[in-house]
């Protein structure tokens, strides 16, 4: 749901990860590793403990009720866009509300959904589904057969997992297939090659996953086989981060793409053909975006140096594999300044759709090819604002985009070979008159420059008095952007509240520099330009210390927990949100190994001695004085485990530092699957937020 902002951060399932269950470990340097034993009696009564301190202190508070009332009324609302997931000659969308909390999953025509039609035909009901089969199921995507689009491999989650079932499910009876291809419960991926044969990789018993949780191995498998009979087709080192399948339809063929992530960031790309796989000549570390007719489209982290000429990092660009001279046929789809830098695309069967973004701003743009060159046309959207790019078509020339600000509503967009053109207006969660958005500028540590945005009356006093809240990511090339959003705008500021967010690096709003400038030993960059941004609020009299709160989930998480504990006498409120803290065993915890690429590896001594510096759970001191923070996670986040935020808690709690504690049964590595969870968690968090900053 594109409301629920804080539970959206951290991007793609391939994040996830569980190498088959967490083993009971103890370490007489570290009193709380027992914290790490997730479904342990003795920690899960630690956790009921902790979690009844902090409901006893948010729960009975009339904001509490308010703002869960007012979340939930948001996240029901029948009226809210329904976003178009296009199918062939259908749109799908899952519809969640207080009679179908697990979901309804829903299709309309594709055209009676571009006229304004609002008659949905269930394909499946979750809550349904879960009563029969005694489970929580959450619904994570299809992988539809093209060209028909009747069958789809269906992925569902016990409870919000990453770990998930597969199931084969025929749209046209409504049913899952008998005897269809069903895949048990893993961190799987799987893809069509054509009716009767898939790819699959997953978990396939001992030696078939590896460090970091993923499989190794992919595998083709026919229908009526066993799965255990499937042909083993790639193999990946279980030291490395996994292999992960993705098929696309393009130009009447079904091609089956398989990458096999030697770390986050170093990707060997083999195409399949044939019962054979062949690798793709690009480099390890470009950002493969799908297909565009017989096209492989990558985001290029590095330059590329082919036969003819050199290509720089930032760049977009397609390859033709098919090349008749032999050649590596690369061209320049887009390219960025210093100030601009892709962001996504959509392809449809006529040209791609380009997103891009000039000083954190959006952008849009459509690129043909004719005659092995690259054109561009501007598509014309409001200014000052963010676009998502929402879903299209490789049959057809339809495709979906939205555009929104912090104060301004959620505007979907329809467009094709011939135009756009506004298909629904969503409608005010919050009251947002005499509210501005402004984006300022300031100087981090080593001088670089670093953007923020910031959300505020236009009426506001620089007395320094203003309850702010500043939000952060700074990891793995991820964008931060400034939209519209109904839980900060009715939690936040509707209570009258500044709201700021901050485009440290890390992320990648100036393209791969940006995110390579806070990669491993030069971590503590993202670091400092967030405490920059928190000092110009401060000596802009926008806000003081007394006043300013930090948010921050996932690796978002590892920022707020860095910054409470680096400069504590900048914050009272800190919100630390599915965090990882101890740094010195992250790469040992569920996905944690995959993200060694990002961090660095604490084995290595000369790894170890830069992220010492910063990981907040080695550097939390007795004798220091910390704002009183709120520590949240989930015992089925089996992404980022949560014993980093129990054995943070644990050890401040010995060291009688004053936070609170909430973890969530269910929700995976957001923390809720269900409309009522997300509402009680958020409202939580605001009201902890609300009652830290706001002395009146």
């Amino acid at each position: 749901m594109k409301n629920l902002l804080f539970l959206s951060l951290f991007f793609l399932a391939l994040l996830s990860g569980c190498s088959g269950g967490i083993k009971k470990v103890s370490d007489a340097k570290d009193p709380y590793m027992w914290l790490e034993d997730i479904e342990s009696e003795k920690a899960l009564d630690w956790v009921r403990a902790r979690n009844k301190v902090s409901d006893e202190a948010f729960r009975n508070l009339p904001l509490y009720d308010t703002l869960r009332g007012k979340f939930l009324k948001v996240f029901n609302d029948k009226d809210q866009i329904m976003y178009p997931g296009i199918a062939g000659d259908y749109v799908y969308n899952l519809r969640q509300d207080e009679t179908n909390e697990r979901g309804l999953w829903r299709r309309m025509p594709l055209a009676d959904y571009i006229n304004g039609g609002d008659e949905w035909e269930v394909v499946l009901s979750l809550d349904k589904l879960s009563a029969a089969e005694n489970k929580k199921w959450v619904f994570h995507g299809a992988d539809w057969l093209a060209p028909e689009n009747r069958y789809c491999l269906l992925t569902l989650s016990d409870g919000g997992t990453d770990e998930s079932v597969i199931r084969e499910f025929d749209a046209v009876d409504k049913s899952f297939v008998t005897d269809g291809f069903y895949v048990g419960q893993s961190k799987s991926s799987a893809t069509w090659i054509d009716k009767d044969s898939i790819v699959v990789a997953t978990d396939f018993g001992p030696g078939t996953m590896t460090s970091s949780g993923y499989p190794c191995t992919a595998r083709l498998w026919k229908r009526g086989s066993a799965i255990e009979d499937a042909v083993k087709i790639a193999q990946a080192d279980t030291t490395d981060m996994g292999l992960f399948v993705s098929g696309f339809y393009s130009e009447e063929q079904q091609k089956v793409f398989i990458s096999s992530k030697k770390s986050f960031y170093e990707t060997d790309l083999y195409l399949l053909n044939r019962g054979s796989t062949r690798k793709i000549e690009c480099p390890a570390d470009a950002e493969f975006y799908g297909m565009y007719k017989n096209y492989l489209l990558f985001y290029l982290q590095s330059g590329w140096m082919t036969d003819e000429m050199n290509f720089e990092s930032g760049l977009l660009v397609s390859f033709d594999p098919e090349s008749p001279d032999g050649k590596l046929s690369v061209k320049t789809i887009y390219k960025p300044d210093l100030k601009s830098s892709f962001v996504s695309l959509l392809s449809t069967k006529d040209f791609v759709v380009v997103a891009t973004m000039e000083n954190v701003q959006s952008r849009l743009k459509t690129f043909r090819i004719e005659n092995e060159v690259w054109t561009s046309a501007d598509i014309p959207v409001p200014a000052f604002g963010t676009i998502s790019l929402t879903s299209s078509s490789d049959q057809t020339d339809d495709y979906f985009f939205e555009f929104s600000n912090p104060v301004i509503s959620t505007i979907l967009f329809y467009g094709n070979n011939l135009g756009t053109r506004v298909i629904k207006n969503q409608k005010d969660y919050f009251d947002a008159k005499g509210l501005i958005v402004e984006q300022y500028e300031t100087t981090s540590k080593d001088g670089t420059t670093v953007p923020y945005f910031i959300v505020h009356k236009s009426d506001l006093e620089l007395d320094g008095k203003n309850p702010t809240l500043i939000y952060g990511y700074g990891g793995f090339n991820i964008s931060e952007q400034a939209y519209y959003n109904s839980v900060t705008g009715i939690g936040w500021l509707e209570q009258g509240g500044v709201y700021v967010i901050a485009n440290i690096r890390g992320g990648g709003e100036f393209g791969p520099g940006w995110h390579q400038a806070a990669m491993k030993g030069k971590r503590q960059n993202a670091y400092d330009d967030f405490f920059a941004v928190s000092e110009d609020l401060i000596n802009r009299k926008i806000t003081s210390p007394e006043y300013l709160g930090a948010f921050g989930w996932s690796n978002g998480g590892l920022l707020a927990g860095v910054a409470f504990t680096q400069r504590p006498e900048l914050y009272n409120a800190v919100v630390v949100g599915a965090p990882l803290l101890d740094m010195k065993r992250y790469s040992k915890l569920l996905a944690g190994a995959s993200w060694m690429a990002e961090y660095g590896n604490p084995e290595l001594p000369e790894d170890w001695e830069y992220i010492r510096k910063f990981s907040p759970y080695q550097n939390v001191f007795r004798e220091k004085k910390y704002p009183e923070v709120l520590f949240i996670t989930s015992t089925k986040d089996d992404r980022v485990h949560p014993g980093h935020a129990r054995k943070m808690a644990a050890k401040m709690a010995d060291m009688r530092h004053p936070f609170y504690y909430h973890e969530t049964i269910e929700g995976g590595h957001g923390a809720a699957s269900t409309n009522a969870q997300a509402a009680e968690m958020l409202a939580l968090i605001f009201t902890y937020l609300n009652m830290k900053l706001k002395h009146d």
